[in-house]
């Protein structure tokens, strides 16, 4: 916001509300596909008759994350497909919208990053403890 000129707002708050709601649900299907990643990999390595190795883990984990890129992208890219024409807009109510917009199109990409790439290695972290 500050990038463009926007001072602090409600509608500004509007704009983050929303975006802290997109980047909750986009971080917890992302948990959700490491966790089913990580319950087949630990069904593999208990047919093989051997324990869960931090190898195994970050297999797991690679698998998990590789298969949300694409709907992560396709989420993103449909919000800012459908966010881009609300802050190139003039008339009336524009000022507001843009407000509303702008938190969610540069929040967008911290999104993506936090998901694709913090959460994953944040679950390495705490399911690696005790793994050898």
């Amino acid at each position: 916001m500050w990038w463009l000129g926007f001072n602090a707002s409600v509608a500004g708050a509007v704009g983050f509300i929303a975006l802290a709601g997109v980047a909750a649900e986009t971080g917890v299907i992302m948990l959700i596909y490491l966790d089913h990643a990580l319950k087949e990999r630990r069904a593999l390595c208990a047919n093989e008759g051997r324990r869960l190795t931090r190898e195994d883990l970050h297999r797991a984990i690679m698998v998990g994350a590789v298969e949300r890129v694409r709907p992560k992208m396709m989420t993103v890219a449909a919000i800012m497909a459908g966010l881009l024409p609300i802050l190139w807009s003039s008339g009336t109510g524009a000022e507001i919208m843009q407000r509303i917009a702008v938190p969610m199109i540069g929040g967008m990409v911290s999104s993506t990053l936090l998901t694709l790439i913090v959460i994953p290695a944040i679950y390495a972290l705490v399911k690696g403890r005790g793994l050898s």
